[in-house]
């Protein structure tokens, strides 16, 4: 299994271009006229102009320039600035002169450091027929400079005069940009890196047709002529499992090459300087020099919306999640446990999940696993966040069908409105309040964490979602923004800040008469943003905390604010005793109706009171202007009719 000649695929890479470095003397311009000429210059002017190689030089037929540089003190910084736009870096030393070699650690190497240089390096020990036979071995010499700067790919002498590998340097050198080693093998190590092993275990399951645990005869050369473009002979096929199972027992059985016999090949190609292949095997299945999924195999046309837009799993999407769900829960519980979610990422290139907004988000056990409920609204608030993500997740793990049947793009809020209801599934809700009002406990209810009596002030995003149970048993994904007393202010310098929100929850302390108040100017100042931007949004108001003794002051003022601005009365829940009365039902049902429940400022109110005089105004001056022309038209017929009878 392997290569049978150039990859004929090296991703984006339409010319490598490398730049030659080193101490004055050292062989650089010979050598450079060497591989383009396949001869040695008797006197090599002291700095060449640009040198490319045509495509047909090297198997990967992707054309080289090769760069000369001057290692003058005056030319410093024009030398810094070739080595900033280098794809690789051919550092030179001369074989009998040891002051160069030495200069490599002490000067060369930390520059490039100096300078944030991050290419390969390919270390060159020039005028090799000028070696003393009584010099240590280059891997002697080069062993422990190479364990101090890892950004060494390959060491290599050559002779210009005697044409000795004078065109592999710069084969390795554009070899290291193609094919490199960093992404894929841990040299100090000597294993393939986890990002590596997780792809090649996505190519791996999805060669694997028959879901047997292991490549057979057909799926071995299935896989080679899709990665190779050449079938594999039934004698290479047994060679192939021959040199695994002899170093790796394991790595074959009855029905084929095993997942640890495949990886242990590529371990074996790379060892080898067969990267190619490795690469090949990667770039045929979608992957850029990252290892994660090209951007052309993630459609982002479909993701075109407007601000009040957003975007959903199909039905399809859901239910495949469900299947990988029931793949993986081994133990059958109805959650996933870590090693069991950590199986399920095992193909993408690391769990999405672990940090960030999501680790906290979702519905777990008593044990800590994740629940099918937790799962899914998971997937909808990754989604809603970062579609393009979500997609190349779905993928990762397996989603067999069309991208573009993954996600819809929902209808506009704006319309939603005029239409007087909304058909989403995933409601996002922006919940507003002063510390201490108890929006946390509030999130932490959603996905069933229990009450904590010790106040924590939030930090940063904090989110929470889950599957709520609707009527006529329906689900839909609610999905609650804390929204941090001291961050509104900025917040709502952005115009488009309530677009993306389908129901707004104000929290207040009802205990607190301070509490409430700053509450209330919270609605009126969320209120009037919205007004003036054109992002109404339905609002609830939340009394929490009624295990404790209500303060007279909240009791009638909400009261009157709720009839003041047009919303529901304030929702009395105690997150202490699980007295939540429905709450997360009904703020869907307030967002599946997004006509009502729209909070009114006195300002808004004027100005609605303006625009309706003067739609009245203009419809009396319609009216009065058809009048006219109709009298107008009315006395023109008569006078004709009159200047005809006479």
């Amino acid at each position: 299994m392997g290569s049978t000649g150039g990859s004929g695929s090296i991703g984006a890479a339409t010319n490598v271009r490398v730049v030659v470095i080193g101490d004055s003397g050292t062989g650089k311009s010979s050598l450079i006229v060497s591989v383009a000429t396949d001869s040695f210059p008797e006197r090599a002017p002291p700095l060449l102009t640009p040198t490319r190689l045509p495509p047909d030089f090297y198997p990967d037929r992707v054309p080289l320039t090769i760069i000369d540089t001057s290692s003058r003190p005056e030319d410093r910084n024009k030398l810094g600035a070739e080595c900033k736009q280098a794809d690789a870096i051919v550092l030179t030393y001369a074989c009998d002169q040891p002051i160069t070699l030495e200069r490599l650690s002490s000067y060369w190497l930390p520059e490039l450091r100096r300078l944030e240089v991050k290419v390969p390096v390919i270390v060159v020990g020039c005028k090799l027929d000028l070696r003393d036979d009584q010099q240590l071995s280059l891997e002697q010499v080069m062993t422990p400079i190479m364990h101090q700067f890892r950004e060494i790919e390959t060491c290599i002498e050559c002779s210009a005069l005697k044409q000795i590998q004078v065109a592999e340097v710069f084969y390795y050198a554009q070899k290291a940009v193609l094919h490199p080693t960093a992404p894929l093998f841990d040299q100090e190590t000597q294993t393939l890196k986890p990002c590596c092993v997780r792809a090649l275990k996505r190519i791996f399951i999805l060669c694997d047709h028959d879901r047997d645990g292991a490549l057979s005869d057909a799926e071995l050369n299935d896989f080679q002529v899709k990665c190779f473009n050449a079938p594999l002979q039934p004698s290479e096929i047994v060679g192939v499992k021959k040199v695994v199972s002899e170093k790796l027992p394991e790595g074959v059985n009855e029905h084929g090459l095993t997942l640890t016999g495949f990886l242990f090949l590529h371990a074996l190609f790379i060892e080898k300087g067969r990267l190619e292949t490795t690469w090949t095997v990667l770039r045929k299945f979608g992957y850029n020099d990252e290892i994660k999924l090209r951007d052309d195999l993630l459609p982002t046309a479909q993701f075109k919306r407007v601000p009040d837009q957003s975007i959903e799993l199909t039905s399809e999407a859901m239910d495949f999640l469900r299947g990988i769900f029931s793949m993986f829960d081994i133990d059958g519980d109805g959650a996933l446990r870590p090693q069991e979610l950590e199986d399920l990422f095992s193909t993408a290139p690391e769990s999405p999940w672990e940090e960030g907004i999501y680790e906290d988000s979702m519905e777990k056990n008593a044990l800590g696993a994740v629940t099918l409920n937790g799962f899914l609204s998971a997937w909808a608030l990754m989604t809603l966040m970062d579609p393009v993500k979500s997609l190349a997740y779905l993928i990762y793990i397996g989603y067999p069908g069309d991208p573009v049947s993954v996600f819809h793009v929902t209808r506009r809020r704006r319309l939603d409105r005029k239409r007087l209801n909304s058909h989403r599934n995933v409601f996002q809700c922006f919940v507003f309040g002063p510390g201490k009002a108890g929006k946390s406990a509030l999130l932490n209810a959603l996905i069933g964490r229990p009450f904590v009596e010790k106040y924590t002030p939030t930090k940063g995003d904090h989110y929470a979602t889950n599957v709520i149970d609707m009527s006529e048993g329906t689900k839909k994904i609610l999905v609650m923004r804390e929204i941090l007393e001291d961050a509104v202010h900025k917040l709502l310098a952005n115009k488009e800040f309530l677009s993306p929100c389908d129901v707004a929850v104000f929290v207040y302390d009802s205990s607190d008469e301070a509490s409430w108040r700053k509450t209330a100017e919270l609605l009126v100042e969320v209120a009037t943003h919205a007004e003036k931007c054109g992002f109404e949004v339905p609002c609830v108001m939340v009394a929490a905390k009624d295990d404790l003794d209500a303060h007279p002051v909240s009791i009638t003022d909400s009261a009157r604010v709720s009839q003041d601005m047009g919303v529901e009365s304030p929702i009395t829940v105690s997150m202490k005793l699980g007295d939540i009365s429905n709450l997360f039902r009904r703020i869907i049902n307030v967002a599946q109706r997004p006509h009502l429940s729209i909070p009114e400022t006195e300002a808004g109110k004027n100005h609605k009171q303006y625009r309706r005089l003067v739609n009245r105004s203009l419809m009396f001056v319609s009216v009065g202007a058809a009048v006219t022309v109709v009298g107008i038209a009315a006395y023109r017929m008569y006078a004709v009719r009159k200047h005809s009878s006479g």
